[in-house]
Parts: C-alpha cells; structure tokens; sequence
C-alpha cells in the first residue's frame, strides 16, 4: 500500500499530475531527446521530429519553456533565429527519460504481441456480437 505522500499523485488537485502532463506527452520527451546534443533553431528541432506540426511544437516549447526545461534564446543574426537548449532542470530527465526508452526497445515485441491478442480477441467478440 503506497504510504500518504505517495498516494497524493492520484488526488485530482495534487501538482505532480499537473507536471507529469506537462513533460510526459510524447512530444516534450521527443524535443528533450532532439536538444540533448546542444542547441537547436525551430525548423532543424521540426526536421527531426518527422510529423510534428508547427503548432504542436511551438505549444510543446513554449510549456517547456514555461517549466523550465528548455531555453530559447535570440540569436542575432540577420534575420533575427531562435534556438532551444535544454537548462540544467531538464538534464535531470535524461537518466529517467532514457530508462523509459530502453523500456520501449527491450519490451516492443511483448507490447505487440500483447496487441496482436488483445485485437483477435476483440475481433471474435465483435463477430459474436458481443462487443460493447
């Protein structure tokens, strides 16, 4: 049984979700990843990350940003660029970051496996007209 402060993530108002959200989203642990090696502009960020809209990025940077886990900096230049870095705060992700994606590549073919079942399954129920 987790003990009171760590049962807390799971209360609706705790700040860890609010957080969790905010740097989990598949986007923010892709840019981190694209930043790791040093300071990139915009559009060399969007050309790593195959099928990331402008939107999509620009939001992601921005709540980055705004937690303090990317910095954007003017460069002046002429025209004027923007390049991201990740701060100290966001180099404490990596470690956890990395066990995660080492997590995706060791286990992959459990996970489809587990999604090959799950979906045949899913199929006879539907033939059988026992699908909700």
């Amino acid at each position: 049984m987790p003990d009171d402060a760590s049962a807390a993530v799971f209360a609706a108002d705790c700040p860890s979700r609010f957080l969790l959200d905010q740097i989990a989203d598949k986007w923010s642990v892709l840019i981190l990843a694209a930043l790791c090696d040093g300071p990139l502009r915009f559009n060399a960020v969007k050309r790593r990350l195959n099928g990331i809209t402008q939107k999509a990025l620009t939001q992601a940077l921005r709540r980055l940003e705004r937690n303090g886990i990317v910095a954007r900096r003017v460069v002046p230049v002429s025209p004027i660029a923007v390049e991201y870095s990740v701060t100290p705060l966001g180099r404490t992700l990596r470690e956890p970051f990395g066990a995660l994606y080492a997590w995706t590549l060791k286990h992959a073919a459990e996970v489809e496996a587990a999604r090959r079942a799950f979906d045949g399954r899913l199929g006879e129920a539907v033939e059988a007209g026992l699908a909700a």
